[in-house]
């Protein structure tokens, strides 16, 4: 009998003690469960299966809606859903597998605004009650970012395809400005003929804008950067803006006394603060403030993260401020698009924005916008730093002459540029070379007995393409210098070393443009390309 009842004792004090074992491991994961619950970053909460209240909600939760926790806890989980989707999150929960599946919803914060966010949710028991745990991942981020890049890569796209059609369209503007300007010469003396020779210039100028900026969107111009204070680019355009702008516009500068030093094309940033500032006040049609504001910027990998084609770094910001109309989110997605634009028909070419973001990619920028109705609209422009001195002033190039008596080989696959060039060059004293191709510009090198002194070849040729043609015969031709022309490409100045007499002329230019880059070539009097259409007709 009592040795029965030692054996009792025994077992019940193991059982006892198992029992205890098993309460402190329940109570230790249920507190692993709490910790856990209560310190992810993410929002999580648990639902009554039965009556889909909130049972618990952790502090992420309530930081993402809004909804303080005695909030949530008097709330149904319908009540943060939109009501199109209650019907759809019903059929779910009454299937036990719906429980466990994931996927993509909408949720609404305490402010009304409407989340996307990405749902993952299992059964579980809470205190004896079916209920479900729910992860909620905003991806509100995610899909910014995978915005970004789509509108990245169509940018690039759209890109590509309006360079390749400036340059198709530069050969033919060649053309008309070329003959044009012979003509005008002709008919100086006749007052109507030299009137309606002018409009075909008129119309020529036009168009050739038109494929300028389109170059300027595709990243495909020839720029001439410098080492420049922004500050002194903005400050020395004002007066000219006043004039486009009007008076009802007040111009207000805050410039950052110690800005740091960009390198970029004067030029081309003067026409991105002219663009922004016609942007401008075409948002501010009854007048108002615009505002040009400098700073350096210190960008970190987080901040880059978020904008795709931003690298960490040291930058100079440039904000133009204007207190317009605005823009709303749709808008917003396309302003930099060609052809794009808001405008009544005939009010503007689309192409004014679209301009600007080639500019400042080209320049290894970036440009945000930030913008809402009747807020008015900032945007916010980034150069990378440097740390060198300001370039000094651009070179003279007043009293260039247009006319000598060098040999020059003229290597064009377009008949029409290759003769245009050609009239152009004997008229103005020089023996001419033609060659139709890179193999017969080869053989005629070969050939030719006589000194060459300047080669003038476009860019790209069926075959051989003028940088591939500049290789071959510069073993043969030692002391030739070149002369690149092409309706477009920026890599030619990265890759000649215009320190050794390698010269370069966009298309469409004027007879005078190339009577004057010739000599400035053969002259190694290199100067920036955008000059080549200074000088007009005149011979």
């Amino acid at each position: 009998m009592f040795f029965s009842f030692a054996v009792y004792s025994a077992r019940l004090a193991v059982s006892q003690s198992r029992q205890q074992k098993a309460v402190l491991a329940l109570r230790e994961t249920e507190s692993r469960f709490r910790l856990l619950f209560a310190a992810n970053p993410h929002p999580m909460w648990v639902v009554d299966l039965e009556t889909l209240k909130f049972l618990e909600v952790n502090d992420a939760a309530v930081r993402r809606y809004g909804y303080a926790r005695e909030e949530f806890l008097s709330m149904r989980l319908t009540q943060i859903r939109p009501p199109d989707e209650v019907p759809k999150l019903l059929d779910n929960l009454a299937d036990e597998a719906g429980i466990r599946e994931f996927g993509v919803w909408k949720h609404r914060c305490k402010d009304g605004a409407l989340v996307s966010v990405e749902i993952h949710a299992e059964p579980l028991d809470f205190a004896g009650r079916p209920a479900m745990l729910v992860l909620s991942q905003d991806l509100t981020e995610r899909q910014k970012l995978e915005e970004q890049l789509r509108q990245s890569q169509k940018m690039e796209a759209v890109g590509t395809l309006a360079g390749g059609i400036a340059h198709d369209f530069n050969n033919l503007l060649t053309v008309i400005k070329g003959y044009s300007c012979l003509v005008m010469d002709r008919v100086k003396e006749d007052e109507q003929l030299a009137r309606e020779v002018g409009q075909i210039e008129k119309a020529a100028e036009k168009a050739a804008t038109l494929t300028r900026q389109l170059l300027a969107f595709s990243r495909r111009q020839v720029l001439q950067p410098r080492n420049i204070n922004v500050n002194n680019i903005v400050a020395s355009v004002q007066n000219m803006l006043r004039r486009v702008i009007g008076e009802n516009i007040e111009i207000v500068n805050q410039f950052a006394a110690d800005l740091g030093t960009v390198r970029a094309d004067p030029s081309q940033i003067e026409q991105v603060i002219l663009n922004l500032a016609v942007n401008a006040r075409d948002a501010m049609p009854g007048g108002g403030k615009l505002t040009f504001r400098t700073s350096n910027a210190v960008l970190d990998d987080a901040f880059a993260r978020e904008h795709i084609g931003l690298r960490p770094g040291r930058y100079v910001l440039l904000e133009v401020v204007d207190a317009g109309h605005g823009m709303d989110e749709e808008t917003q997605r396309h302003i930099f698009e060609p052809f794009f634009t808001t405008k009544e028909v005939g009010r503007g070419t689309g192409l004014g924005l679209s301009t600007v973001y080639g500019i400042v990619k080209q320049s290894d920028g970036y440009i945000a916008v930030e913008s809402g109705i009747a807020q008015g609209t900032t945007f916010r422009i980034y150069f990378p730093r440097v740390d060198q001195a300001l370039s000094e002033g651009d070179p003279n190039e007043s009293g260039t002459r247009r006319v000598g008596f060098e040999t020059i080989l003229l290597v064009e696959d377009e008949e029409v540029v290759r003769q245009l060039a050609n009239r152009i060059l004997v008229t103005s004293g020089y023996k001419v070379l033609l060659a139709e191709n890179g193999q017969e510009a080869e053989r005629i090198c070969i050939e030719y007995d006589g000194v060459i002194q300047l080669l003038i070849t476009d860019v790209v040729m069926p075959g051989m393409s003028g940088r591939d043609l500049v290789q071959k015969i510069a073993g043969k031709r030692p002391g030739m210098k070149v002369l690149y022309i092409s309706g477009y490409t920026e890599q030619v100045l990265q890759e000649t070393d215009i320190r050794s007499g390698v010269g370069f002329l966009e298309k469409p230019f004027s007879p005078a443009g190339l009577q004057r880059r010739v000599r400035e070539v053969l002259e190694g009097r290199i100067i920036p390309s955008s000059a080549a259409w200074s000088g007009g007709s005149s011979t």
